[in-house]
């Protein structure tokens, strides 16, 4: 039997790849309420292994953007478009990011982030529900609609895009730095008015 318990997914058997390829679902991280949610495409090796979103080198460049832009990551939250790891790691396919959509939507509405922050090109055209040329993107802020609420989506270059191509650096920490204007962690207080 499939069910959220809070934020959390529990006994999900929507994929069969899915399911057989992972060892747990990887649910998101950090606060319910957090101003920031950011969103990549699905856990990997490292996810699957240790239960948690953006571990290892990846988690590692998001660690450190976080705190090139004045932010932490115990202040954000942090999940995936799907929850299971793709066999081989490879994308998740369409039908995969559909059966997971009503849970990121659940997450998203729950959670009410003042920004929603894309990790890479599959969340970004998941979320945007078009092609999204992503390197072109990086930093821009787009108005959708989520499970009927208004969201503001912003779109950034996956973090392990910086490992493989250390051009992508300065777009990755350009696009945290517009994801960090629409939140104080320190007092708390939305900037969201001034954007």
């Amino acid at each position: 039997m499939e069910q959220m318990d809070g934020l959390d997914v529990v006994g999900c058997e929507r994929c069969d790849d899915l399911c057989d390829s992972r060892s747990r679902i990887v649910n998101g991280v950090g606060p319910a309420d957090a101003d920031l949610l950011f969103v990549g495409e699905a856990p990997g090796a490292n996810e699957d292994e240790q239960g948690e979103p953006f571990v290892g080198r990846s988690g590692d460049v998001l660690d450190d953007g976080l705190r090139e832009a004045g932010l932490d990551r115990g202040d954000v939250r942090i999940t995936n478009c799907v929850r299971c790891r793709p066999p081989d790691n490879r994308d998740p396919r369409k039908g995969e990011l559909t059966n997971c959509r009503d849970y990121l939507e659940t997450e998203i509405d729950r959670v009410n982030p003042e920004v929603v922050v894309t990790l890479g090109k599959v969340p970004a055209e998941h979320l945007l529900e078009r092609d999204v040329a992503v390197t072109g993107e990086a930093g821009e802020v787009f108005d959708i609609t989520v499970a009927g609420q208004p969201r503001r989506v912003l779109v950034s270059v996956h973090p392990a895009a910086t490992l493989y191509d250390p051009s992508q650096k300065e777009t990755f920490e350009a696009a945290l730095a517009t994801a960090a204007e629409f939140t104080d962690a320190q007092s708390g207080q939305s900037r969201l008015g001034e954007f």
